[in-house]
């Protein structure tokens, strides 16, 4: 991960930085607050920022969010100038370290940025087998298109493109087309120069050149409006990029992941999206089925992340209830991986008993989650489960068995009518029945005593 660390590097932060680095994270300094802005500017992005309170932190929040700096900042000063620290959390910060560092708090801290709601939980077969293609096409610097509902976990699958890729060691930089307004989202990825429109006050570098090197995810490209996707092709036909206001081109060195909530062969029909940059972007595409489709995942997922807030919530771990897990499996989940994730969360902070019980599984008003049917449906779906539950240690053989028995029952002993129905020939009905009359089952004789043709 890319840290920068915003003050004088004396003593206590120059420790902090040394234990940043043996934790791998990629520093660089500024001493102050315009030196940091100048460095972001200049496209030495960061994941987390980490100041000195004897700065401004206030006015470091104010230049990140005025110029759309994403950016998560945590305050460090010495451990006894609680003002500061106040004064730090109300501007913005997320934590605040005492210095001097205590290098588990450190790593603790570069570790819930760098790792938390990235770790990749999948089971189920239909997500293996795509994960599977995933890790295959890694290696190739062939641009990537990542189709699947909101909240199904596509960036996770992009990171995962990243991280199994040569570029592993160089910046994953994403932006979301969605979150950004057109007329801004253009400098945002290719930059621009000083001056080229008002508020411009200096040059920019966009995510093109931030992410040189490594890997550029465009989230939801399906957003960006289709004059830009224009100047898009281009920077992937060519390698190169113009700067708004910029005189000649810039090369890049990207891999290029998009991703798409929405059918882009569709969108091409309506005209909302270049047919030519579809074609240039989807060499592979990845379809990251829903959750209602991966049930394995909901149970592996739940678990995880029943850990992960009894944890951050200072809570004792409960195992979810058999009868929650049941509840959780019949949700139809429309908002994914995301909407599970708030629903467990909810669950571990309202569950009282030894057990994350089916009381525990809510929507956020309070009321029973989707899918937790009551009365007859309830009831119409347990007798369904208590059937499929019988058939478990059963052989096919035996099912086989079973089932032309009890069809020729059916069909008050016709051979030809309980053969239609089953689908075989009469001359395999037979076989199947003369076999099981020697084995010494009992077999339903025709109306009147006559095996009927």
């Amino acid at each position: 991960m890319r840290l920068t660390i915003v003050g004088q590097l004396k003593g206590q932060l120059t420790a902090a930085t040394r234990i940043a680095m043996n934790r791998g994270a990629a520093v660089t300094h500024a001493e102050s607050v315009d030196q940091a802005m100048r460095t972001l500017r200049a496209g030495r992005g960061a994941d987390l920022i980490m100041v000195d309170v004897a700065l401004d932190v206030r006015d470091l929040m104010t230049q990140l969010e005025a110029e759309r700096f994403h950016v998560p900042v945590v305050a460090c000063g010495v451990d006894n100038d609680a003002s500061a620290a106040v004064a730090a959390i109300r501007a913005g910060a997320k934590e605040y370290i005492p210095l001097p560092p205590d290098p588990e708090l450190i790593a603790a801290v570069l570790a819930a940025v760098s790792d938390d709601n990235r770790d990749f939980v999948f089971r189920d077969p239909a997500m293996v087998a795509v994960v599977q293609l995933a890790t295959q096409i890694a290696a190739s610097s062939a641009s990537v298109l990542i189709a699947g509902e909101s909240g199904s976990g596509k960036e996770m699958l992009a990171r995962h493109v990243h991280q199994k890729s040569p570029r592993a060691g160089k910046a994953f930089v994403s932006v979301n087309c969605a979150a950004i307004p057109e007329q801004l989202l253009e400098s945002e990825l290719f930059g621009h120069e000083k001056g080229a429109f008002t508020g411009a006050s200096a040059r920019r570098i966009g995510k093109f050149e931030e992410a040189s090197g490594g890997t550029l995810l465009l989230d939801e490209i399906s957003e960006m409006d289709i004059r830009l996707q224009a100047k898009l092709l281009r920077a992937l036909q060519e390698r190169v990029i113009d700067r708004v206001g910029g005189a000649k081109p810039v090369p890049v060195d990207i891999r290029v992941i998009a991703t798409s909530n929405r059918n882009l062969a569709d969108e091409v029909r309506k005209g909302t999206f270049r047919e030519d940059l579809l074609y240039r972007l989807n060499v592979v595409t990845l379809k990251i089925p829903p959750l209602r489709e991966r049930p394995t995942d909901v149970a592996a997922l739940a678990t995880h992340f029943a850990k992960k807030y009894a944890a951050a919530n200072g809570l004792p771990l409960r195992p979810i209830s058999a009868e929650a897990r049941v509840s959780l499996m019949r949700s139809r989940f429309p908002g994914n991986v995301r909407e599970l994730e708030n629903t467990i969360h909810r669950a571990v902070l309202l569950a009282t008993g030894p057990e994350i019980g089916a009381e525990a599984i809510l929507s956020p008003d309070g009321a029973p989650a989707p899918g937790r049917e009551t009365g007859l449906a309830a009831r119409a779906l347990e007798t369904a489960e208590s059937v499929t539950r019988s058939f478990v240690g059963r052989t096919v053989a035996d099912m086989e068995r079973e089932l032309i028995i009890d069809t020729l029952g059916h069909t008050q002993g016709n051979r030809t009518h309980a053969a239609n129905i089953l689908g075989i020939s009469i001359r395999t009905l037979r076989n199947k029945l003369n076999q099981y009359d020697d084995e010494g089952f009992a077999i339903p004789p025709p109306q009147g005593g006559v095996a009927a043709a």
